[in-house]
């Protein structure tokens, strides 16, 4: 090799930030985030919005903390100044001060990828309480998102169905909920349909896909849900489309519910370890 031969540096991982909540033992939130991220080639960073922790002497309810509305501040205007940021996967938020607070941030610079796990029940918090938070989730964050994930259940609140049964119904949906936002839909069926498939519909205006999986059991997985949109933002972020991303993440979730961990709860917790193939993907 010549004096003036030199290898190249290897390129930089795509930043992707996750703005979620701790869960306790570690199926989902911030904690099935960043590791989604680490799977798929991501350079991961999070900033904490509360911590959830199950309660094993209350039937596993959660007990909800959120966190102080000026230490999310602090944390987002450190991950912002320290990168140069253009995705962003929002989960739980908990709070209507705790929205405030994120939306203010996100307001203040653009953003390429906003995907927005839209979660719009906390067990944590009084029926009143979470009805203002799900109203304020509505009014401040999902008008800045460009691609949202919702369940099921978030599904209907989101589109005003009273019933999401069959496939057809979902599709509704995703038309319904992209024509309030503007935003790419992959409305997830999940095992909540009948049939022997797992259905999710993506809807990004033009394009209305199917994505279907052979269920791996009839009980929903601890991260699933987490883990499908956080997926979809690492894929996002190293510049794959969006109906690229929705089925990069579907495989990658359904790998992890296949090999999905157990514990002394009574669900399982989706695993990422042999779900992700790694920067290649």
């Amino acid at each position: 090799m010549s004096a003036n031969t030199h290898t190249s540096a290897p390129s930089a991982p795509a930043v992707t930030l996750t703005i979620a909540g701790s869960e306790a033992t570690g199926g989902a939130g911030a904690q099935a985030d960043l590791k989604t991220f680490q799977e798929l080639g991501v350079y991961g960073i999070t900033a904490l919005t509360c911590i959830v922790s199950f309660d094993p002497n209350d039937s596993w309810n959660h007990r909800f903390v959120p966190v102080d509305p000026q230490v999310i501040s602090d944390q987002l205007e450190a991950i912002t100044t320290a990168y140069d940021l253009d995705t962003v996967k929002i989960g739980m938020l908990g709070t209507p001060a705790t929205i405030d607070v994120v939306a203010k941030a996100l307001q203040a610079q653009d953003w390429k990828n906003l995907v927005l796990d839209p979660v719009l029940i906390c067990k944590g918090q009084e029926p009143g309480a979470a009805l203002d938070t799900d109203k304020a989730l509505k009014a401040q964050i999902l008008p800045l998102a460009t691609f949202v994930t919702p369940n099921h259940f978030e599904s209907m609140s989101l589109s005003g169905m009273d019933s999401i049964e069959t496939v057809e119904d979902l599709k509704e949906a995703a038309r319904r909920i992209h024509d309030a936002s503007r935003a790419v839909v992959l409305a997830k069926g999940g095992v909540r349909l009948e049939g022997d498939d797992a259905v999710d519909v993506f809807y990004d205006g033009e394009t209305m896909e199917v994505l279907r999986a052979p269920k791996v059991g009839e009980v929903a997985v601890s991260g699933a849900g987490c883990t499908l949109a956080a997926a979809i933002t690492a894929e996002l972020g190293k510049g794959a489309t969006p109906l690229e991303a929705a089925k990069t993440a579907k495989a990658f979730v359904t790998e992890g519910i296949r090999n999905r961990v157990s514990s002394n709860a009574p669900f399982d917790a989706l695993w990422q370890g042999n779900a992700g193939q790694g920067p290649a993907l």
